[in-house]
C-alpha cells in the first residue's frame, strides 16, 4: 500500500514537472543566415511562424542590404561591409537589367557573366566580413543557438553552421549545377530527369538525353565563379582543406521550396522535405477589376473556340483561316 501511494506520489510529481517545464523545454534559439533578395521574403514567413509557436530568431545580415529590416518577430544582428549602399544598389540594378535586354543570346550571356562576377564578390565579400567578426562570431558562439536556418545557395550560413557545430537546416529552393544533389548524396539520373533551362519533356529522345547530360558542363563555369571563394573560406576558418560537398553533405534538413505539382518527380532522400505551398502564405482576393478583365478574357477564348469549332463543322475542307475561293465553297 506505501508503495503504491509512494508511485503514484512520484507519477503526480512528474506530470507537474512536465506541465511546468513543458513550454520552456519546447522553444528553442534560432540561428537565421538568410540570402537576399526574394530569398528573404520566402524565408521570413518561416521566420513569423517560428516565432509564434514561441522560438526566438536571429537574424545575422550585413548592414547593407535589400530586405532585411528588423521586425518585431525576430532579432537582427547586423555586421559591417566593405561597401556602400549607394555600390549595392548600382550592381543589383545592373544584374536585373541584363535579363531584360533584347540583345543575342551570346550578348546577354556574357554581359550577364560579368555582373555575375561582381556580384558573387559582393557576396563573397559579405560572408568574409561577417567570418571575420571575431566580436559578432564570439557573440554567436557564446548564444548556445539550437539550429542555423539558412538558404544554402549563399553557403556562408552553412561555413558558419560548420564551424560552430550547429546544426543546419537549409531552406531553398535549389542549388545551381546540382550541388544540393551532392549534398543530399541523392541519385540523380539523367536519363529522365530533364535538367535545368533544357526545355528537355520527361520523355526524351536520345539526342535530347545527350543534350540533359552536356548541358549542365556549361553551368560549372557559373558555379565555379560564385562557390569557390566558400570553400576556401570554410578552409581558412577550420584550419584544413574543406570542399563545398563536405559543407553541403553536413545539412541535417533540406527544405525545398518547391513540390512535383511544378518539377519533374525525382529520387528523394529522407531528409529532403518539399514545402511549395509556403509561397501561397499570404494569398490576396483579387480585385474586382482583375477579376472581371479575367472572365471576360475566358469567354473570348470560349467564343474564339467556339467560332473555330462552327468552322470546322460546317466547312470541312477548310483550314482554320477563311475559304480560298479556288476550291467554290461558298462564305
Amino acid at each position: 500500500m506505501a508503495l503504491g501511494l509512494q508511485l503514484r506520489r512520484q507519477v503526480l510529481a512528474g506530470l507537474l514537472l512536465c506541465v511546468c517545464v513543458g513550454q520552456w523545454a519546447e522553444a528553442g534559439k534560432v540561428l537565421v543566415v538568410p540570402m537576399e533578395g526574394s530569398h528573404w521574403l520566402s524565408m521570413r514567413e518561416a521566420v513569423r511562424d517560428l516565432h509564434a509557436r514561441g522560438h526566438q530568431a536571429v537574424v545575422v545580415a550585413p548592414e547593407v542590404n535589400m530586405h532585411i529590416k528588423a521586425e518585431d518577430f525576430f532579432t537582427v544582428k547586423a555586421y559591417a561591409v566593405p561597401y556602400t549602399q549607394d555600390v549595392f544598389d548600382s550592381i543589383v540594378r545592373t544584374h536585373i537589367h541584363v535579363f531584360f535586354q533584347r540583345v543575342h543570346f551570346l550578348t546577354m550571356f556574357w554581359e550577364a557573366m560579368a555582373t555575375l562576377k561582381n556580384v558573387s564578390l559582393l557576396f563573397a565579400r559579405s560572408c568574409e566580413a561577417l567570418l571575420h567578426n571575431k566580436d559578432l562570431i564570439r557573440d554567436l558562439n557564446a548564444s548556445s543557438f539550437d539550429v542555423v536556418l539558412t538558404d544554402p545557395v549563399h553557403p556562408c550560413g552553412a561555413v558558419l553552421a560548420k564551424y560552430l557545430s550547429i546544426p543546419a537546416v537549409f531552406f531553398l529552393r535549389f542549388i545551381p549545377c546540382d550541388l544540393d544533389v551532392e549534398g543530399t548524396a541523392c541519385p540523380n539520373p539523367f536519363s529522365y530527369i530533364p535538367r535545368l533551362l533544357t526545355k528537355n519533356p520527361d520523355r526524351m529522345t536520345f539526342f535530347q538525353r545527350v543534350k540533359n547530360m552536356l548541358y549542365p558542363l556549361a553551368l560549372k563555369y557559373i558555379c565555379q565563379i560564385t562557390f569557390t571563394p566558400y570553400a576556401r573560406m570554410a578552409s581558412e576558418l577550420l584550419q584544413r582543406e574543406v570542399s563545398l560537398g563536405e559543407i553541403l553533405a553536413s545539412g541535417s534538413v533540406w527544405l525545398f521550396r518547391g513540390d512535383f505539382v511544378m518539377d519533374y518527380p525525382r529520387p528523394i532522400m529522407p531528409n529532403m522535405v518539399f514545402i511549395g505551398g509556403i509561397n501561397c502564405a499570404n494569398r490576396k482576393l483579387l480585385s474586382q477589376v482583375c477579376t472581371a478583365a479575367f472572365i471576360q478574357s475566358v469567354f473570348q477564348v470560349e467564343q474564339i473556340l467556339l467560332i473555330k469549332d462552327i468552322l470546322k463543322t460546317f466547312t470541312p475542307h477548310c483550314k482554320l483561316g477563311p475559304c480560298s475561293e479556288m476550291d467554290g465553297s461558298n462564305h
